[in-house]
C-alpha cells in the first residue's frame, strides 16, 4: 500500500442501507479518527464510549473477535479486546468488503435501540493530496449531497445534485 493512499467506507445506518455515508480516510490513522469521522458524517455528538466489533448481528456482537473499544484504551474492557487509539485503520480493515458494526452511545437500552452503523470498506485510491477525513457522499432521500473540505483554509464546500 503506497502512502498517498486512501480508504472509501460505505457507514450505512445498520437495517436502513439507504441512510449511508462515504467516508475517505488515511489508512494510516487510528480507529479512533475513523469514529470521529463517521459520528460527525451523521452529524451525532462525538461524546460517547463506541467501539468496532466484528459481529456483524446484536446476538453476536459482543462474541466474536477481533472488538476494538474506546473502554480498552481507558483499561475498562476485556483483556481480548484492543483500542482504538493505536489501531491503524488498515490493521482493522485490511482488504475491500471487510465490513465491521460501529456501535456508539451504548446507553441503558439494548442494542437494537443504538445508532449503530456497518462499515464496509469499499475501496483503496491514491489520493490526489493529504486529506483529513472526510464525507465523499451522502444520501438523504433521492438527493446527493457531495461535501469536501479544502485542505488549507478547513472551509467547507458543498454541491448538491
Amino acid at each position: 500500500m503506497a502512502g498517498t493512499d486512501t480508504f472509501i467506507f460505505r457507514a450505512a445506518l445498520h437495517g436502513r442501507a439507504s441512510i449511508y455515508r462515504d467516508i475517505e480516510i488515511d489508512p494510516a490513522k487510528s480507529l479512533y479518527l475513523l469514529a470521529e469521522a463517521v459520528v460527525s458524517a451523521f452529524d451525532f455528538d462525538f461524546d460517547h464510549a463506541f467501539g468496532f466489533y466484528a459481529g456483524l448481528t446484536p446476538a453476536k456482537i459482543y462474541k466474536e473477535f477481533p472488538r476494538y473499544e474506546l473502554f480498552a484504551d481507558m483499561g475498562d474492557a476485556d483483556p481480548r479486546v484492543l483500542g482504538v487509539k493505536k489501531t491503524r485503520i488498515s490493521q482493522a480493515f485490511p482488504e475491500v468488503g471487510h465490513t465491521m458494526l460501529f456501535l456508539f452511545d451504548y446507553g441503558d437500552g439494548g442494542i437494537s435501540e443504538l445508532p449503530c452503523v456497518q462499515l464496509e470498506r469499499r475501496a483503496r485510491r491514491p489520493a490526489i493530496r493529504a486529506l483529513s477525513p472526510r464525507v465523499a457522499k451522502l444520501l438523504r432521500n433521492t438527493r446527493t449531497v457531495m461535501k469536501m473540505t479544502t485542505p488549507t483554509t478547513g472551509r467547507a464546500l458543498e454541491s448538491t445534485r
